[in-house]
């Protein structure tokens, strides 16, 4: 386990030493970064006592519900929170936990690794500090397929340390030392493959605790991870990893100049008992470049990027998506970008705009935010200010934005607005930024997303559940299939009406379909979905339906 220093003592961990080497790897500003400044400041004593019940904002059929409350459920006055990350037990979705980086009172900089659990789908939460006193910055968390969750933390800018629960978040192991550097990121693989319950992280290398590394591995459920290693260069920071269904593991980031974008790829990582071999590292075009201390978000980044893979057992199987917030050509200053690849990360097809202002309208777009549901549904959230009244007196009214898309990003929906306005501004911790990033999670039945907001005058987290309602009646997909208010014959939780049949007929190309509503022979009552698939109109679905499936079956 790794040594934590007094709060007073952490800022000698940035020796001189350290600061020449990450300066050597780059030219330029190397951009906001994560160190002790304001010495630690204790919470007044008393002053949650007076916040009044826990934050609820509503737009429309979304509701914002805070998470850094008192165990009673009381807002906290004076505190800060900021750059929330989220993980949900796929056992237990209902089972949630989110950390941030939290402020203690707005008076001092000094950060801790603010943490609450929610047992009740997000409803309710129950708020606690890891290593109380000790500075902790860049929360990133995650679960495995056992349901354990794991909570990466940034004690100082060149280490970071995870800590694991077993209990649904209640409690907190000792942290152990996991290499890495600021702006850390992780991922675990749930595959059910070789490397199922493996651990990756990645960080800016211009802050890492051993030039040139920039990544590790556990392959032991968080017990360890023994080993750091370098990608190869170019490097690059601010970025994300995701596994494939495969198990194949890919990277995504910014260049350390911020003059583009990189992405990478490792086939055999899954594979503990041999080292790391990086397949490449290449450029790509995400449209722009991604911007910092600029705007909205004066002292932080305007978003961080996003990869992503696909798992669903459609078409879009294997696909590679990258996303963020950046700075294209003209005068827009940001907008959310996508790209995406088939064949495993070697091709990119050309960047796509997803907000859908017009882009003359010089708004911001930041803090642009992806995860892909398990049915290949991919949802993106971002902060816009394209609804502020007065662009120019620079206080960037927002909103939280949600679009999604069916077809792995060919086409989005609408942009709709899922939060109301906040500035964001508002509730410094003496530190002119409300984080670096959101997280979400998205399951078949919507999206769960994390997210920082002043809609009382204070930097609070929130967790507001996004539902999946392609056709746009505010009804849940899940719902309406369910009561068999709609067809979703393929059975992949997407509305058959979503998916571009207006029949709502299913694809007789799809043996999986057939398999799903086979009844054997003898006529029976058949579903709507299986009428559609009684090609010898017999009421019933057997040999022979197969049989005419076998004739016309075309290939993928």
């Amino acid at each position: 386990m790794a040594i934590r220093l007094p709060a007073y003592a952490i800022a000698t961990a940035l020796t001189l030493g350290f600061i020449g080497a990450a300066l050597a790897q780059s030219s330029g500003d190397l951009g906001p970064r994560e160190f002790p400044d304001d010495p630690f400041v204790p919470a007044p004593v008393g002053v949650a006592a007076s916040g009044g019940p826990a934050q609820v904002w509503v737009r429309g059929a979304y509701t914002s519900i805070q998470v850094n409350v008192t165990n009673m459920g009381q807002n906290i006055v004076g505190d800060a929170a900021n750059e929330p990350s989220i993980t949900i037990d796929p056992l237990h979705p209902a089972r949630m936990v989110i950390g941030w980086r939290q402020f203690d009172t707005v008076v001092s900089n000094f950060r801790q690794a603010g943490v609450a659990y929610s047992h009740d789908g997000g409803q309710t939460w129950r708020k606690n500090t890891l290593t109380p006193g000790y500075f902790r910055s860049d929360p990133v968390l995650g679960a495995d397929n056992a349901g354990n969750f794991f909570y990466s933390s940034l004690p100082n800018v060149n280490a970071v340390e995870v800590f694991k629960s077993i209990d649904g978040g209640v409690t907190w192991a000792a942290p152990v030392d996991a290499f890495g550097g600021d702006k850390q990121w992780m991922t675990i693989d749930r595959t059910g493959g070789t490397g199922d319950g493996y651990i990756y992280q990645i960080w800016n290398t211009q802050f890492t605790c051993c030039p040139p590394n920039d990544f590790t591995r556990s392959v032991n459920g968080g017990a360890s991870f023994p080993t750091a290693y370098a990608l190869p260069i170019p490097s690059m920071k601010w970025g994300t990893l995701d596994v494939g269904p495969n198990g194949v593991l890919y990277f995504g980031g910014s260049n350390l100049v911020q003059s583009g974008h990189l992405t990478a790829r490792c086939s055999n990582c899954n594979n503990g008992a041999v080292a790391p071999v990086f397949d490449f590292v290449q450029s790509v075009n995400l449209g722009g470049t991604t911007s910092f201390s600029t705007g909205p978000n004066p002292g932080g980044l305007l978003g961080q990027v996003w990869i992503a893979t696909d798992h669903s057992m459609s078409p879009t199987q294997g696909n590679v998506y990258m996303l963020g917030s950046v700075n294209p050509s003209g005068t827009d200053p940001l907008d959310v970008m996508f790209i995406r690849s088939t064949d495993g990360g070697v091709n990119w097809t050309a960047p796509l705009r997803v907000n859908d202002d017009p882009p003359a309208a010089a708004s911001y777009q930041w803090f642009g935010t992806m995860s892909v549901a398990p049915n290949g549904r991919i949802d993106v959230v971002w902060n816009d200010t394209r609804n502020d009244p007065d662009l120019t007196d620079l206080v960037f009214f927002s909103e939280v934005f949600h679009s999604f898309s069916l077809d792995g990003g060919v086409t989005w929906s609408a942009s709709t607005a899922v939060t109301p306005a906040f500035n964001p501004h508002l509730g410094y911790p003496n530190q002119n930024k409300i984080g670096d990033y959101y997280h979400t999670i998205s399951d078949n039945g919507g999206a769960s997303l994390a997210f920082a907001a002043t809609f009382n005058g204070e930097q609070d987290v929130y967790y507001l559940r996004i539902i999946a309602d392609c056709n746009g009646n505010n009804i849940n997909d899940q719902t309406e299939i369910s009561n068999d208010d709609t067809a979703d014959c393929n059975g992949n939780d997407i509305l058959d009406e979503c998916e571009g049949e207006s029949t709502g007929g299913p694809t007789l190309s799809d043996y999986a379909l057939l398999q799903r509503h086979l009844t054997g022979p003898g006529p029976v009552k058949l579903t709507y979905c299986q009428t559609l698939l009684d090609t010898d109109h017999d009421s019933d679905i057997d040999l022979a339906e197969f049989a005419e499936l076998q004739r016309l079956f075309t290939g993928p």
